[in-house]
């Protein structure tokens, strides 16, 4: 999975980035500081991974994986090349969703490109950069797709159609995921790779003084953030990215003896993790055995043959079955070999929908 960090400059995406993934991005209290795109590689924690890792005994473990994309700071006609420019929109289009920072804290020695955090403008002026870029890509897709139908391919009026509803959504400045799409339409419409059709999470960045139990539910600005978002349907995190800066340089041990110290269960980088998998729609199935434990991430609602095909694509092609049992049942008998004196091991079929937790081993022949 792929998250795009969008935001003005200055409002913390680049420490917040330094945090999660403890890759060293430059954040500097000046914009454009980030010259390319870092990109940053978290494993997400998996408490059902470790415990089967040790009931396996396995030589090897591998936890599912979410890529961060931090681009330079966004300002008004960044979509035409003001700031750093359009260039660094393209690295974000093939990200599954947008993690849009806004600054919700007051602090004169930080600069803000306009004076003063305002949410409500704030997020506009990053979304109509967006949509801005995006009508650029739409008008050419749609002079590309005019041209295939002037040879007579009525394959195309459907997109063409689509692209034309597209465009009049942006003119009226409202992103593309905001249009009332069918099935296959919104399919459609992720093959496009639009910035403004991709769900979006708001991390609504807090100052440190705010971080503990009920972190920043009084401040104004965290308010103003979940109004659009609840309008928009989209999901928000509230969390301090000078906390996660510390949290991040502690062992385990000393970040847990932190976190309870502050009052909060999870850190931002678990919160991120929980809003991503939701907004998404994701669950994990996960496979066990001396050589390796793995956790594989897909989208809910997906048959087995297709999760297989996730491992290898012969798993999916030569699908036989697959025999699965429920993590927490696996975890109550203390071991496979008990779980199938019990019988509860279960083997499902070409139509079986994969369940967030299944513990499964494919079988196949090609």
């Amino acid at each position: 999975m792929k998250l795009g960090i969008v935001g003005l400059p200055n409002v913390g995406k680049s420490t917040l980035f330094n945090a999660i993934t403890k890759a060293g991005a430059e954040a500097a209290n000046y914009p454009f500081c980030t010259i390319e795109p870092n990109v940053g590689v978290v494993v997400v924690p998996d408490e059902r991974i470790d415990a089967l890792t040790q009931m396996y005994d396995s030589d090897k473990t591998v936890y599912a994986t979410i890529e961060f994309y931090d681009i330079a700071g966004l300002v008004k006609g960044a979509s035409k090349g003001e700031g750093l420019g359009n260039k660094f929109l393209g690295h974000i289009r093939e990200a599954s969703a947008i993690v849009h920072v806004v600054r919700c804290f007051d602090d004169p020695n930080v600069v803000h490109v306009d004076g003063a955090p305002d949410p409500a403008r704030d997020i506009e002026t990053i979304d109509l950069e967006l949509i801005f870029a995006d009508m650029d890509a739409v008008e050419r897709r749609i002079d590309k797709t005019k041209k295939a139908m002037k040879g007579g391919d009525k394959s195309f009026e459907k997109e063409l159609t689509l692209l034309e509803r597209i465009h009049t959504a942006l003119l009226d400045g409202k992103p593309a995921r905001a249009l009332d799409l069918e099935e296959d339409e919104r399919a459609a419409l992720q093959a496009i790779d639009l910035l403004t059709g991709k769900p979006v999470i708001y991390a609504a960045n807090i100052a440190e003084s705010e971080a503990g139990a009920g972190s920043g539910e009084e401040n104004d600005y965290v308010k103003a953030v979940r109004r659009i978002a609840e309008a928009e349907g989209a999901e928000v995190v509230v969390l301090a990215a000078k906390v996660e800066a510390e949290l991040a340089e502690l062992d385990d041990e000393d970040r847990a003896a932190f976190l309870e110290e502050l009052g909060i269960g999870e850190s931002g980088l678990d919160k991120l993790v929980k809003a991503s998998y939701a907004l998404l729609d994701l669950i994990s199935f996960l496979t066990a055995g001396k050589p390796e434990t793995r956790a594989w991430t897909i989208t809910r609602g997906m048959k087995a043959p297709q999760a297989a095909g996730k491992i290898h694509t012969d798993f999916e092609r030569g699908f036989i079955r697959a025999e699965t049992i429920a993590y927490e049942k696996l975890m109550e008998c203390g071991s496979l070999a008990a779980a199938k004196e019990k019988g509860l091991i279960r083997s499902e079929g070409k139509e079986y929908i994969v369940k967030d937790g299944d513990v499964m081993h494919f079988l196949f022949n090609v």
